[in-house]
């Protein structure tokens, strides 16, 4: 296994969630998302410029928008934002009881598709669905109807050529893949990609799997939640590399800057102990890393 070194933190933010970091190619900007802070960033590391804008529920994912500005799935629905005015416009309603439920992990495939997953707040039945905005409107993908409900919906990544979909559920400790037809968006043939250790008492117990992204030799890399962490899988579902971050929470990554070879992670400081923040006082920070190996540029939402 190839260790690529300790990501560091950048700019001065500190989430309870962060979640979701975006890179904008034509801005040269990360946009993230800090989810029970109610708040969309933004962060410049050319310039180390940041802003914050609150939101009026959790941002569970963002996503670019062709026609500019952000798309944004909120625990209430779907909404336009644009960062120049601060502005909300809803495109939706949440297509969930939102007493349960809210949206997390998602991105665009590339067709413009905006997938956006589930989670169910009790985490006690994998009934968290996987829902698509496409051109304005809302529908169910899959969920427990099919047999492919999750407890939290998370790890969302798609293959170059639009054939393989990768989903994780965090509480299971599981990262799924599914076939995907690349003109409809419709998935099948899920199947276990990778298992990580249960049991937190087990020595090789290395965290739970949350957000990922796919780099451009179409490795899966996992942000591990309580693992401190990033892992590199090979397409066959092997671990072979390994990020190490200072915040036990680690929760998702991006890749960023002109090269697309900077990984920008993003952790959270939210149910951390006295002694875990001790150990780790940068929980909730912004980190990055450069590495040998370059990401995809993000698709965009199309209307």
């Amino acid at each position: 296994m190839i260790e690529y070194g300790n990501a560091k933190p950048v700019g001065n933010a500190v989430a309870l969630l962060g979640e979701c970091p975006l890179w904008s190619v034509a801005e040269q900007v990360l946009y993230w998302v800090d989810i029970p802070g109610h708040a969309i960033h933004r962060f410049n590391p050319e310039t180390r410029a940041e802003s914050i804008w609150p939101m009026p529920t959790e941002p569970g994912c963002i996503a670019l928008a062709k026609s500019g500005g952000l798309i944004a799935a909120l625990r209430h629905g779907f909404h336009r934002f644009d960062p120049a005015t601060g502005t909300l416009e809803k495109i939706s309603d949440a297509p969930y009881d939102t007493a349960d439920f809210r949206f997390n992990d998602g991105r665009c495939d590339a067709a413009g598709r905006f997938f956006a997953g589930a989670m169910f707040e009790p985490r006690t039945a994998e009934c968290a669905s996987m829902y698509v905005l496409e051109q304005g409107r809302v529908r169910e993908a899959w969920g427990p109807k099919e047999g492919w409900g999750v407890k939290v919906s998370n790890g969302l990544a798609f293959s170059a050529d639009g054939s393989t979909l990768f989903q994780s559920d965090t509480p299971n400790h599981v990262i799924y893949q599914f076939d995907v037809d690349a003109a409809s968006g419709s998935v099948s043939n899920r199947r276990a990609f990778a298992q990580r250790p249960a049991n937190r008492a087990d020595p090789d117990y290395g965290g739970r799997p949350d957000g990922a992204a796919l780099d451009a030799e179409g490795c899966y890399w996992s942000a591990q939640i309580e693992g401190a962490q990033v892992l590199r899988y090979s397409p066959e579902g092997q671990v072979i590399g390994r990020v190490s971050v200072a915040a036990r929470r680690t929760t998702m990554l991006a890749f960023g800057g002109k090269d697309l070879r900077t990984m920008f992670i993003t952790t959270a400081s939210e149910g951390a102990t006295a002694d875990e923040m001790a150990r780790f006082p940068q929980a909730g920070r912004l980190f990055a890393i450069d590495l040998p190996i370059a990401g995809r540029a993000e698709p965009l939402y199309r209307d």
